[in-house]
């Protein structure tokens, strides 16, 4: 006959399967507080969102050469904003053109214009490149809150290899559940399709249909409804958008000196955009000893 003496054991060894189980299993993710802020971090590791107090952004006087991107990408997060139809956006093309310096300011205009009336303002949602596959889980979480957000990711591209492209695009577009209606996608990239050309072209020369390989690839892109291009500058772009900063900060200096200098720092970098710009424009106020 067992007695509970002769049990004991097993229970023993019952009760620290079940505490190893529990300290292995994923916590339940906290349930967020989106009146805390108007801006958060998504950390997929701890499954929760971390409020922005203050967003790094640019106002968007000082974004210039971009006024067609810069209407259009207004003009779509406003209509969202307001609860009607708007489309995925994707910003893409020559680096330090003020890609994520858009999305952020665009954000902060439309939210300007909603508190003038009264309206809930709009979430914005940063995701990082590495985190793009937990997408489905903030999702979960965004789509019961009563906000409507707009989820960013900066820097968006995907390398030979990675596969997490294909869980982006059934979010966006042809899963089973699909997007949230009060969730809008915004990313920035370098590339135009999101993936190396290179990369394109290995599926293309080894699949048995080509074509077949290559829409594979592309479609991802085509997930966006709304593609925004941004190219080189012009130099006469490259100053105005000098001169924009230099104004606003109130730095003195002659214009011919200013025109000198920051020709002479875009040449040695290479480089004439709006990031440009702003690192000559830091360099210049250090000099004066202006703070800005």
């Amino acid at each position: 006959m067992t007695t509970a003496t002769d049990l004991a054991p097993l229970l023993d060894r019952l009760d620290a399967l079940l505490a190893l189980v529990a300290r292995s299993a994923p916590p339940a993710p906290a349930a967020p507080d989106f009146a805390a802020a108007e801006a958060f971090v998504w950390s997929a590791k701890d499954l929760r969102f971390s409020p922005v107090k203050r967003v790094n952004r640019v106002e968007m006087t000082l974004l210039k050469g971009i006024d067609l991107a810069r209407d259009q990408l207004i003009g779509n997060t406003e209509r969202f904003a307001r609860g009607l139809p708007a489309n995925n956006a994707l910003l893409w093309g020559a680096r330090g053109m003020g890609k994520s310096s858009l999305v952020k300011a665009a954000h902060a205009t439309v939210n300007a214009r909603l508190a003038g009336e009264g309206r809930t303002p709009l979430k914005l949602v940063e995701i990082h490149r590495e985190d793009i596959e937990s997408l489905p889980v903030l999702l979960s979480l965004t789509a019961p809150a009563p906000f409507r957000f707009l989820v960013f990711c900066d820097d968006l591209s995907f390398d030979t290899g990675d596969a997490s492209y294909k869980s982006l695009k059934a979010v966006l577009e042809g899963g089973i559940e699909g997007r949230p209606d009060n969730v809008l996608f915004y990313a920035t990239s370098n590339r135009r399709h999101l993936m190396p050309r290179e990369m394109i072209d290995n599926e293309r020369s080894t699949a048995i249909n080509p074509s077949e390989a290559t829409e594979e690839k592309v479609s991802l892109s085509d997930r966006f409804g709304l593609w925004l291009g941004f190219h080189k500058c012009s130099q006469d772009d490259y100053l105005a958008m000098v001169r924009g900063y230099v104004a606003h900060f109130g730095l003195d200096i002659a214009d011919d000196r200013l025109v000198a200098e920051c020709l002479e720092w875009s040449t040695t970098r290479g480089s004439r955009s709006g990031r440009t710009a702003w690192q000559y424009v830091q360099d210049l106020a250090g000099r004066l000893e202006k703070t800005m």
